[in-house]
């Protein structure tokens, strides 16, 4: 579960949208419980930004987290940071979630898992909405050593185009494709600005 970035379209000085709450929930520990109903197995949760402030809003979930001193480089380097967690390297995929996307429910992760559980995990899954790629995206352990060496701020896109895999779309609903950036987003899908 990514959860570094700096929330830079959150305003100069704004608060952290992963602190915003939804339901009464900070979407970084609303994001980890999905997670964590989930088949989906480890749990690991990439901080940079304000980790101290991220990592108390998930005290006593049973999650592993990673601190990225490289989040300011971008989604890459968080992406190699989770997976460089030694209990990674023995899973038969790597499923990467977004924190800060609040539609995300484990019934999606599950129908994610599933997909790639039906295709002898040899495909990249990514949920959808209408034919347009979202997240989550779960890569097949033959992809580990590449997404461990992720750079920049493309995250696992051109991974995605370059590694001649299949990629199964499923359609999960708007969930897919909801991110929250903006105090504006943040409102608008009924959550309420914290920290």
């Amino acid at each position: 579960m990514l959860a570094a970035g700096q929330a830079k379209r959150m305003g100069k000085n704004g608060r952290h949208k992963l602190l915003a709450e939804f339901d009464g929930v900070p979407l970084v520990r609303r994001a980890a419980i999905v997670l964590l109903a989930s088949n989906a197995t480890p749990i690991v949760a990439v901080t940079g930004y304000r980790q101290e402030e991220i990592e108390e809003a998930m005290t006593g979930l049973d999650i592993i987290t990673l601190y990225n001193p490289s989040y300011l480089t971008g989604m890459a380097s968080s992406v190699a940071c989770g997976v460089s967690h030694p209990q990674i390297a023995d899973c038969d995929g790597v499923l990467v979630m977004l924190a800060d996307m609040p539609g995300i429910a484990t019934k999606h992760i599950d129908s994610v898992v599933k997909a790639f559980q039906n295709s002898g995990g040899e495909a990249i899954v990514r949920a959808s909405f209408d034919g347009k790629p979202g997240h989550p995206v779960l890569f097949p352990g033959m992809l580990y050593d590449r997404l461990i060496g992720l750079s920049g701020d493309v995250g696992a896109r051109e991974l995605i185009a370059d590694s001649k895999l299949p990629v199964i779309m499923i359609d999960i609903g708007p969930a897919a494709l909801l991110d929250v950036d903006t105090p504006a987003a943040i409102i608008e899908n009924g959550g309420v600005l914290r920290g």
